[in-house]
């Protein structure tokens, strides 16, 4: 083998095929691949998310998208969704998490952009939805079953079910993240 082909780093497709998008410095377990726009220690694939994403279509069988998707641009958030439906197998499930947005999470990393996401940007990633209540949505391509839920801020961990679900609707800062899961259709 020549030199320059022991300079290459090969890096193996996992399989099953798992990616953690945005990972930063941070890899979520060994079986899935990090990726992020910079070469973190740690990283395994450098992408530029807002562009093609390197995976051949219905190819991914897991995502996980951490404090990623607040960094986004509008439109790079939608092209987020339909590359994430792109790569993904149907039946295949993707969790996003981001700072809720009556979180100051939300508004205190200055790289977050406006609008911070909420939760009816989910409805939004299902086709028949966006059919029926926002036709003019077309530059949608996605179509994912979504439900969500919260993180909530630690203190209400120790309250009951009914006060925290009243903390939710009420209190600022009650819930910190939504914890989103995406079932392509």
């Amino acid at each position: 083998m020549s030199k320059k082909a022991q300079a290459i780093k090969l890096i193996p497709e996992a399989k099953p095929l798992k990616l953690d998008l945005g990972s930063g410095p941070k890899k979520t377990k060994d079986d899935w691949l990090a990726v992020d726009i910079r070469a973190f220690e740690g990283v395994d694939v450098v992408a530029d998310l807002t562009k093609e994403w390197p995976w051949k279509s219905d190819s991914v069988d897991e995502v996980k998208a951490s404090h990623f998707v607040e960094h986004l641009q509008p439109m790079e958030r939608v092209h987020f969704a339909n590359e994430l439906c792109r790569v993904l197998k149907k039946g295949a499930k993707a969790l996003i998490i981001t700072p809720h947005w009556a979180s100051a999470r939300a508004y205190g990393d200055m790289t977050h952009v406006w609008p911070p996401v909420s939760e009816f940007w989910f409805y939004y990633l299902n086709a028949a939805w966006r059919k029926e209540q926002a036709p003019h949505t077309d530059f949608y391509n996605c179509d994912f079953d979504a439900s969500w839920g919260y993180g909530i801020h630690p203190s209400l961990t120790v309250r009951n079910q009914e006060y925290q679900q009243y903390a939710l609707g009420n209190f600022k800062e009650a819930a910190q993240d939504m914890i989103a899961t995406l079932v392509k259709r």
